[in-house]
């Protein structure tokens, strides 16, 4: 079997061998964790031991980790949970597309506030925007991402969460890339509702959490049962949640080794560039996540470059994977004022807990090849012309 790189954590990591384990332990507890018999407390117990690993992960109390189905729902649910009073939403130019959508927001009562290009957010645009609409008598829900899953440029969230709470308003943050990277911590951040994804650090797909301030409340998007507080119905996905506490007690443990992948990382960007010095760093010149490189190349195509990598052993990604199968430039590098030309033939190289140097070596190898054949291709259709 051919022996491949894999550099494309940011969209999903690697299922860890102790999740696993975990997890299967977990299939033969049969219990509802609802019903009050022994089999149903057995089940509640691995839920809420899972619970506890989740919040101590995010710096958080365990009654305010709400399960979900993933980052996505979390997300949706976030931008749900005001009613009752005239809210106006603002969100970065950059954020996840589960939450450009919007929530319950309406186009005509949801702003977007520019950010730098180096893809940071603009704190002097929010500052104007919420003193307007404060103003004007609407209460401010601002979404803002700890960092980016496509350039990994890190947020001023805790800078923005001083900003909003001064206005009166809320902040959502979606801190899905940032959990397992960077240190976290709910109430350093001064967020009242945050984003995890367990699939994002060693868990498993579909399964996620939103973690929510004291006293903050929020509306369900599904409803029926009283499961989650009653603030999620539902059966509980019990073997789902008891993978992502072990993902979130592992990367914990792990943290102080967090930045480690910055010198792999910091290692490929400069051998690229001596490859192609043509080759332009996303949002290299600020904080970023120390996995994460976003590689534009002028005059290529992403595609090309990925289908490339991939035959070569190689899998990173072009953008967001929940945006694949799209061929227009990524709306993170457009807001970042990328031309179109640049946008197109960027590429997300993302590294984890199993990235060693001989990944590297192999994506150098199979980039060198492809930047080659690339610029012998142009010459020779030039040369034609």
């Amino acid at each position: 079997m051919t022996t491949r790189s894999y550099l494309d954590y940011n969209a999903t990591a690697p299922l860890r061998p102790e999740v696993r384990e975990g997890m299967i332990a977990a299939l033969d507890t049969h219990g509802n964790p609802s019903s009050v018999h022994a089999e149903g407390r057995e089940a509640r117990a691995l839920v809420e031991a899972a619970r506890a690993k989740v919040a101590k992960l995010a710096g958080a109390k365990p009654e305010t980790v709400i399960f979900t189905s993933g980052g996505s729902e979390a997300n949706a649910l976030a931008l749900a949970a005001q009613t009752g009073e005239a809210w106006h939403c603002y969100i970065s130019a950059v954020e996840h597309s589960s939450v450009l959508a919007g929530g319950r927001f309406y186009r005509e009562s949801t702003t977007r506030i520019p950010v730098s290009g180096d893809g940071v957010i603009d704190l002097g645009v929010l500052e104007k925007e919420l003193t307007k609409h404060h103003l004007g008598g609407w209460r401010p829900f601002v979404s803002l991402m700890a960092a980016n899953n496509e350039t990994g440029a890190v947020q001023p969230v805790a800078a923005a969460a001083e900003i909003v709470h001064g206005a009166g308003g809320i902040l959502h943050t979606d801190a899905v890339q940032v959990a397992g990277r960077l240190s976290l911590d709910f109430t350093a951040l001064g967020a009242d509702m945050m984003t995890l994804s367990a699939h994002k650090i060693g868990g498993p797909k579909g399964v996620g959490a939103l973690v929510l301030r004291e006293g903050v409340p929020v509306e369900p998007l599904i409803k029926g049962g009283g499961q989650e507080r009653r603030r999620r119905a539902g059966t509980e996905n019990v073997a789902g949640i008891v993978g992502f506490g072990v993902a979130a007690e592992l990367a914990g443990a792990e943290v102080d080794r967090a930045s480690e992948p910055a010198a792999l990382r910091d290692e490929l960007e400069k051998r690229a560039l001596g490859v192609e010095p043509d080759t332009v760093v996303v949002s290299g010149r600020v904080a970023r996540l120390p996995n994460t490189s976003c590689l534009a190349v002028p005059g290529t195509k992403a595609e090309t470059l990925v289908i490339g990598l991939d035959l070569a052993g190689v899998a990173v990604s072009a953008g967001s994977a929940c945006s694949s199968g799209k061929v227009e430039a990524s709306h993170v590098l457009s807001a970042m004022g990328l031309s179109q030309e640049l946008a197109q033939g960027a590429i997300r190289v993302s590294l984890g807990f199993g990235t060693v140097s001989a990944d590297i070596e192999r994506f150098i190898s199979a980039w060198s090849e492809l930047i080659k054949r690339m610029r012998q291709r142009q010459e020779a259709a030039l040369t034609a012309a």
